[in-house]
């Protein structure tokens, strides 16, 4: 099951296509499809090429997608234990050539979890990003340092059908796909839209 793809003049397709279902199909993703998708992450641009950003990866069945699936809260487990693929992000948040905070460490994993996004898209996946899970929770399970911080957990899958999933998540998974006006948000001040001609 797919949303009918937006239009926008001039994106390329991949962003209009790339959306974040809970229904995922029975379905593993291959080693090499999954390899290639972690490549398109490794390529995102970071604060003095720091590459901050760490993956633990689970596959379904795994102990490290138990730990993963287990630091959710309850509504996420819910649709996430279908899909093959958990991923969590975390950024070391201090500099490696001198120890100095790295105040944009989330900002550079976020934009490598947003190639991973795109680049699954483009293999004809879906993921879907979660900011509900318990970091308390997820850090124990991990012994993740203090110096790294918790991003988000991706899920990772083929599309699934509609018809699979519990009633109560299909409503929300038919509703229309929706985005602010660049007005909102293409800005010259504070509450002032910028002239995009």
């Amino acid at each position: 099951m797919k949303y009918a793809q937006p239009s926008a003049d001039g994106v390329l397709p991949v962003f209009l296509e790339r959306w974040s279902p809970r229904a995922f199909a029975d379905r593993d993703v291959p080693a090499a499809v999954l390899k290639t998708i972690f490549e398109a992450g490794r390529w995102a641009p970071s604060s003095y090429n720091e590459q901050p950003w760490r993956f633990f990866v689970g596959h379904r069945g795994s102990e490290t997608y138990k730990k993963i699936l287990d630091s959710l809260v309850p509504f996420n487990q819910e649709w996430a234990k279908s899909a093959p693929v958990l991923i969590m992000g975390v950024a070391k948040t201090r500099f490696s050539h001198n120890d100095s905070p790295n105040h944009y460490a989330l900002h550079d994993l976020g934009a490598a979890m947003a190639l991973i996004a795109v680049q699954a898209t483009a293999s004809g996946l879906a993921a879907h990003q979660m900011g509900g899970f318990d970091q308390t929770k997820a850090r124990e399970a991990f012994a993740i340092p203090e110096v790294y911080a918790i991003g988000s957990v991706m899920a990772l899958g083929y599309h699934g059908e509609l018809s699979d999933m519990p009633e109560s998540f299909q409503a929300q998974e038919q509703a229309p796909r929706s985005r602010k006006a660049l007005s909102e948000i293409v800005l010259a001040e504070m509450d002032r839209p910028a002239d995009l001609g």
